[in-house]
């Protein structure tokens, strides 16, 4: 009995050291081990200055950028383009995403190598015709 207990109170304690943790802001935006996180529901508008380069705006304030593998063709040219998480309903690092956008041969599978939240600085920086 004694070391059933002690089972499960170990088993609580892995479960609840990897629960998630939402950061300030309504829950859009998760910090996890460092990295900011955001969930593709949240995704609200984006523009691609060319084809290695996305930017998303999450929510209402925050952006993101995106960097491709490889070119995405079209890309700068989309009017609709898909985020789809491999790992879940959360971005947290480029592994973690793909981008279904429309191409001169039909849909087209983009992988991306790097997410990176922008600072307010950093989206004012941005040229008008690049923020999302």
């Amino acid at each position: 009995m004694r070391a059933l207990v002690l089972t499960l109170a170990v088993g609580a304690l892995t479960v609840s050291a990897c629960a998630p943790t939402a950061a300030s802001g309504g829950g859009e935006v998760a910090a996890t081990g460092g990295r900011e996180c955001f969930f593709t529901r949240s995704v609200s508008g984006f523009s691609a200055p060319d084809n290695e380069t996305l930017y998303l705006r999450v929510g209402v304030r925050d952006v993101y950028e995106m960097r491709m593998f490889a070119p995405c063709l079209d890309m700068d040219w989309a009017q609709k383009l898909a985020v789809v998480s491999r790992s879940g309903s959360s971005v947290c690092r480029g592994a973690d995403a793909t981008i279904i956008s429309p191409g001169p041969l039909g849909e087209q599978r983009c992988l991306v190598r790097a997410v990176r939240k922008l600072t307010p600085a950093a989206v004012d920086a941005l040229p008008a015709g690049s923020r999302p």
